[in-house]
């Protein structure tokens, strides 16, 4: 049975805050296929998967799409297909309390650029149990303890 999950939009100060949407998995065979032309899109780029995130599959996978993403020699006319075709995994949930989802429709759906990066994370995370912005923000605050500001009382 495929994994289905509703996420609520943090409350970051937004026009989404607060928004129900229901994330759908693929099944098996598409996601696969989907991760595969993932790859081979990335394939051109200058940078190498190592061995250890190879071991990852679909997470190697994603992990490899924001470091090619941040090299930036990714060829768009072949990532932006790859991108829409996530949408198909959305649905809003407009009336929490029904949980009835429905396919997204217009611009007002989704309106802020945070929400469109965070959603794409969740349908990630709902495929490769793997969250880019868990594992930044997990990242950032490992840097954080490891670096921790000087105390101005102490120089």
């Amino acid at each position: 049975m495929r994994k289905s999950e509703i996420v609520v939009v943090p409350n970051w100060g937004g026009r989404d805050d607060g928004k129900h949407f229901l994330i759908t998995e693929w099944d098996a065979f598409r996601a696969e296929k989907w991760a595969w032309r993932a790859f081979i899109v990335l394939k051109g780029t200058t940078a190498q998967i190592p061995l250890d995130i190879a071991r990852l599959g679909m997470v190697g996978v994603a992990i490899r799409a924001i470091n090619a993403v941040l090299a930036a020699d990714v060829d768009e006319t072949k990532l932006i297909p790859l991108l829409d075709e996530m949408w198909t995994c959305v649905q809003m949930v407009r009336d929490p309390s029904t949980k009835v989802a429905t396919p997204l429709v217009g611009t007002d759906d989704v309106e802020e650029i945070r929400t469109v990066g965070w959603l794409r994370s969740e349908v990630a995370r709902l495929h490769t149990s793997f969250s880019a912005s868990e594992a930044l923000s997990e990242l950032i605050s490992a840097l954080e303890r490891s670096n921790p500001p000087e105390d101005s009382s102490t120089t």
